[in-house]
């Protein structure tokens, strides 16, 4: 299937992710001239709107949350709207949604189904009865798709009774991210780095994803996930999976997903001692005093805010390299950040001057940037012999493209929805083997008993997280 759908259905499109990241995105997208002038966007929720009322809804939203540097006249983007209300627990209101589309509904459709897990095996029976998933229909998930492996199977064999897998679009929005896909490019249009990237050249590798914020209202998700299923299973094996994967033999969607999930079936089991959990305490972020997270919750919980993981990946290139994996809530500062640990040279012939390895960093937020550290001479006369000191090549993103819009994450994976392109989208597979493994991690941790060590609001964690580290002699970088 390679159509452009000609008629993008919004599922929840009244909901927080909606305001804050579809609406803008797909005006964006229209002000730029990326949408086909003949692709109709129909929003569906419980709400009872009108259509005019959907638009100055969008108007609304997109005035709110895109960048002000984007704004564009916004007729043409609105005039594309409309909206049917939809309960998606009853059937009738799927034909109503059907005679919306109309005949449309055999140019391509693009469904965006932002709802509850819990309510998709009842919206794709829905929109199957409704005659809106024939062979030109595609659909899109958002997170989470189950809460453990089994119930990632029961969604995903729901969505495959009314899809195949080469319609089916899991979102894992990461991916959409710039500095993520430009690893890709990092690692495979530039010679210098895939001849040292491998265990031979390689220390370890950290990935770290860091909020400073707490509960933000989704306290009834985040009590039932916690940040192993919320951040590490999705996100965080994303981004492990795109460091470590072997080349894929083109840039397509079913070549760099086949290395990937190669990546994720070769995880080792962790072991005792190869983890650590946290929850957060009243404290300080940001200069402001902040509640723990059993006081947001407002009752005793044992979910773990945070978690350290030492993981391995079981093939020939990465052998014997850690990957250390850090991700948490209420931390000192929002970042998402790949470290890269070169090995140290074998013999340094500079007697008496330091030495370090080097180090490439690949920041994703909030700054996109690249930065590989590189020892240098100091300027001087080096009477007593060469003095060195390790300096930074910085490639700023935001820079060395300047004049290139920054673009929502949410525009591309919108916009090769509607162009049926799978590249960035996460396959059955991949879902699976990541369930697989984060299973095993919690089975490990009720076997052992290990419930969240307390840490302060505003520190980096709890020390053992440290200690996780710096037993092998690393110190996450900070």
């Amino acid at each position: 299937m390679t159509s452009k759908a000609c008629t993008l259905l919004l599922f929840g499109a009244t909901g927080d992710l909606s305001q804050r990241m579809l609406l803008p995105s797909l005006c964006a997208l229209d002000a730029d001239g990326l949408l086909e002038d003949g692709l109709h966007i129909i929003g569906t929720a419980r709400s009872p709107m009108s259509d005019h009322e959907f638009r100055n809804f969008a108007r609304e939203a997109v005035e709110k949350y895109l960048p002000d540097n984007r704004h564009a006249p916004m007729a043409d983007f609105l005039n594309r709207l409309s909206y049917q209300q939809l309960d998606v627990t009853t059937p009738e209101g799927y034909d109503q949604l059907a005679a919306k589309v109309g005949e449309r509904r055999t140019d391509g459709i693009a469904i965006f189904l932002s709802t509850a897990p819990s309510l998709f095996e009842q919206s794709i029976e829905g929109l199957a009865r409704a005659g809106l998933t024939g062979s030109d229909a595609r659909i899109s998930l958002e997170k989470p798709l189950g809460h453990d492996l089994a119930s990632s199977r029961n969604i995903n064999d729901a969505v495959a009774r009314a899809f195949p897998e080469e319609r089916i679009f899991r979102i894992d929005h990461y991916l959409g991210k710039e500095t993520v896909q430009n690893l890709i490019a990092l690692r495979f249009a530039n010679l210098m780095f895939e001849p040292l990237w491998n265990a031979q050249h390689i220390a370890h590798v950290q990935i770290t994803v860091a909020e400073t914020v707490g509960l933000e209202g989704r306290a009834d998700f985040y009590e039932g996930a916690g940040a192993l299923r919320d951040m590490v299973q999705n996100h965080m094996l994303q981004l492990l999976a795109l460091v470590a994967m072997e080349p894929p033999v083109s840039f397509d969607a079913g070549a760099v997903r086949d290395e990937k999930v190669k990546v994720l079936r070769a995880l080792r089991p962790l072991s005792a001692g190869e983890s650590v959990t946290g929850q957060y305490r009243s404290g300080a972020v940001g200069g402001k005093f902040v509640p723990g997270y059993d006081e947001e919750l407002g009752r005793d919980s044992e979910t773990e805010t945070f978690v350290a993981l030492k993981a391995h990946v079981d093939n020939w290139r990465w052998q014997g390299v850690p990957f250390y994996l850090r991700t948490g809530k209420r931390l000192p500062e929002r970042v998402t950040e790949i470290v890269v640990q070169f090995r140290p040279i074998p013999h340094s012939i500079f007697k008496g001057a330091r030495t370090r390895a080097n180090q490439l960093l690949i920041g994703i937020q909030p700054e996109e940037n690249i930065t590989l550290s590189l020892m240098a001479k100091v300027p001087g006369l080096d009477r007593n012999g060469m003095s060195l000191r390790q300096v930074p090549l910085d490639i700023s993103l935001a820079n060395a493209f300047s004049g290139r819009e920054r673009r929502i994450a949410y525009e591309r994976l919108l916009l090769d929805l509607i162009e049926s392109d799978q590249t960035l989208f996460v396959r059955r597979d991949e879902v699976e083997a990541q369930w697989r493994w984060i299973d095993g991690i919690r089975a490990l941790w009720q076997e052992e008993g290990l419930t969240p060590r307390p840490y302060s609001a505003g520190s980096w964690g709890p020390s053992a997280a440290i200690a996780l580290a710096e037993r092998d002699g690393v110190s996450w970088h900070e």
